[in-house]
């Protein structure tokens, strides 16, 4: 796997996958950076949420589970000092499908975060990461935030 970051300006940089892929990545503004894309550690995270959801669909799908939308709020907490990693993640699923079979959903989290999500299990080596989840019927109203 490769990646090439380039750096544009100021804070600004474009990192380039090896597959073809390109993202803006941007400091905060008080480092001089634009708010042009999102910050590496923000990047981090969405990278560990990518890939547990990956896991999880594809695992629901070979479990026959009737799955429609999958979504994961990703929150953590980060050291005070330097280096500032991430001591907390917590990652809430919430699943969307017909008669969604709760154990399958758990065994499913917990195969991606024992066994497969490379990203949450190096991310674990510094941070304590909780998963939770919830079912929601589809055709059910989602409940007012």
């Amino acid at each position: 796997m490769k990646a090439r970051i380039t750096w544009l300006e100021d804070m600004t940089y474009v990192a380039q996958t090896a597959s073809g892929h390109a993202v803006v990545i941007d400091g905060p503004p008080e480092l001089g950076g634009h708010n042009l894309g999102p910050r590496p550690m923000e990047m981090l995270l969405m990278g560990m949420g990518g890939c547990t959801a990956i896991d999880v669909v594809n695992i629901l799908r070979k479990a026959r589970q009737n799955l429609h939308g999958c979504e994961i709020q990703v929150e953590a907490d980060r050291a005070d000092s330097d280096p500032k990693v991430f001591t907390a993640i917590r990652v809430h699923f919430l699943l969307t499908g017909k008669a969604l079979n709760a154990k399958h959903v758990e065994r499913a989290i917990q195969l991606s975060a024992e066994k497969y999500c490379s990203a949450s299990i190096m991310l674990g080596k510094t941070a304590q990461i909780i998963h939770t989840f919830e079912i929601r019927e589809t055709g059910a109203e989602r409940p007012a935030s």
